[in-house]
């Protein structure tokens, strides 16, 4: 027997779940959601850094979250696939192409990725004003499937 489909963001069990936040809200986070839920992003990376100064466990394979919007509605349910925590250097193409922002090389992705993790808004939630990020910075490399979308 299969469990129902959520019946929208008010569904209670959509409630229950973890929140998952992509950037900040905003343009950024608008076009990150909009990739998740036309299905064209399926990856995402994080800092270790950041879950550790937030104090949140790592993300693991067969947890759901609920994606929220610029607005914090809850727009769809994901379902982490895969986690690896790597060196910054390790991250592969495969990866980068999956975060479904039209990187085509490694170096587009970085130096983007380098740009929001050098912002004064991710400098602030870090509350480190001097942090850097360079080959061996460990990142946390997520991929998950859409489970549902809400809208």
């Amino acid at each position: 027997m299969s469990e129902q489909p959520y019946s929208g963001p008010d569904d209670p069990r959509v409630a229950a779940l973890p929140p998952c936040e992509f950037a900040f809200p905003g343009p950024l986070r608008d076009q990150l959601v909009a990739a998740v839920l036309s299905g064209a992003k399926t990856s995402t990376t994080g800092l270790v850094a950041d879950y550790e100064h937030e104090g949140e466990p790592l993300p693991q394979a067969g947890k759901t979250a609920s994606v929220l919007d610029s607005d914090g509605r809850a727009v769809a349910v994901i379902e982490t696939t895969e986690v690896r925590v790597v060196p910054l250097r390790e991250v592969d193409l495969q990866h980068a192409i999956d975060e479904g922002e039209d990187y085509s090389t490694l170096a587009g992705w970085r130096a983007a990725h380098e740009e929001f993790w050098s912002s004064p808004e991710l400098l602030a939630a870090l509350d480190d004003p001097g942090f850097t990020v360079d080959d061996s910075t460990l990142v946390v490399l997520e991929r998950f499937r859409l489970v549902a979308d809400l809208r």
